[in-house]
């Protein structure tokens, strides 16, 4: 059932004064407290709606089209789909119990869910609207990756301390790493070559080579320290890597710090202050902006890529989450 907008911002794009409206992109932002999604204008950074996301959302998503928002509403157990133009509910995806992060196949044609609650990774077809296979993985399932060529899925556990790699073929588990305490956040370098692991409890992203001739293996550990901050506020949660496989930025939580990392000698070069308690993070389609999501002070905080400077904060909805932003 498609639900009436409401919230909408009273600003409007012409109010906004766009020379080129149609050239922007747009950024959506869920407010987990607040049960809203805050849509903000890549050209103008300001924004220009919010409307109702179900009850606690977080994971957020585009289809590979631009067409649909894929929203966890983790409280209601499904996925809200919304149409990105209007911001109408258009239909909502089943997602097993309290979906917390996804992510989506290349085609568009399937998300795979983090259910944290029920220990699976369930897996949709977004076209027949259905289940497709649900699989067991650790306890308290939550980050999603995919590899470059489609052919595994990771998820990692928080409570198993595990990243397991699952076969998108016959939704088989078919190799388990251990890495550090309440692992958060998975994610590949577009190469292939390399995947990250964040654990927001060890403090640490584990750094994995998925191409290694017996299997994946962990290759190594990367830790953080930023001067006049506790040890045990640096935690590693979102994270997301350059296209040129050169550059990692990870969101350090509490720290209010994103860390740079030099994905060739993977030492860090920088942190880049944020707003306060950073979570997850999202580029433009060209990269020139990475925008995260500051829970505890309620706005996002843009960061031009290439200076690898915070540029821009812009106030949002109560408690943002998760950010995704259109294609081009």
């Amino acid at each position: 059932m498609q639900r009436p907008i409401q919230f909408i911002a009273s600003i409007s794009v012409a109010m906004l004064g766009f020379a080129n409206p149609a050239a922007a992109n747009k950024v959506f932002v869920s407010n987990e407290r607040g049960n809203t999604i805050t849509v903000i204008d890549s050209d103008s950074w300001e924004a220009i709606a919010e409307f109702p996301g179900g009850n606690r959302p977080r994971g957020i998503g585009v289809s590979p089209d631009g067409k649909y928002l894929y929203v966890c509403a983790s409280d209601d157990d499904t996925i809200r789909v919304f149409d990105t133009e209007t911001y109408e509910e258009v239909w909502t995806l089943p997602s097993g119990p309290d979906p917390e992060l996804f992510t989506i196949h290349p085609t568009g044609e399937l998300l795979y869910i983090a259910n944290e609650d029920d220990n699976l990774v369930t897996v949709v077809d977004t076209q027949s609207r259905t289940v497709v296979a649900e699989i067991p993985v650790g306890v308290e399932p939550e980050g999603m990756a995919i590899s470059p060529d489609a052919a595994f899925v990771i998820n990692t556990s928080e409570t198993t301390n595990m990243a397991h790699f699952i076969d998108t073929s016959d939704y088989q588990i078919k190799h388990n790493i251990l890495v550090d305490q309440r692992p958060r956040y998975a994610v590949y370098t577009d190469d292939g070559t390399k995947l990250f692991v964040s654990s927001e409890i060890g403090g640490t992203v584990s750094v994995i080579d998925p191409l290694a001739a017996n299997g994946p293996e962990l290759t190594t550990k990367i830790g953080f320290e930023v001067a006049g901050v506790q040890p045990e506020w640096l935690q590693p949660v979102g994270m997301k890597v350059t296209a040129d496989n050169k550059w990692l930025f990870v969101a350090l939580g509490p720290a209010n710090r994103v860390a740079v990392i030099d994905v060739e000698s993977l030492e860090v070069v920088d942190y880049i202050l944020v707003g306060q308690r950073v979570w997850q993070m999202e580029f433009t389609p060209g990269q020139e902006f990475l925008i995260t999501t500051n829970g505890n002070s309620n706005d996002v905080t843009v960061i031009d890529v290439a200076r690898q400077k915070a540029v821009k904060s812009i106030q949002v909805g109560q408690q943002p989450w998760g950010v995704a932003v259109t294609p081009e």
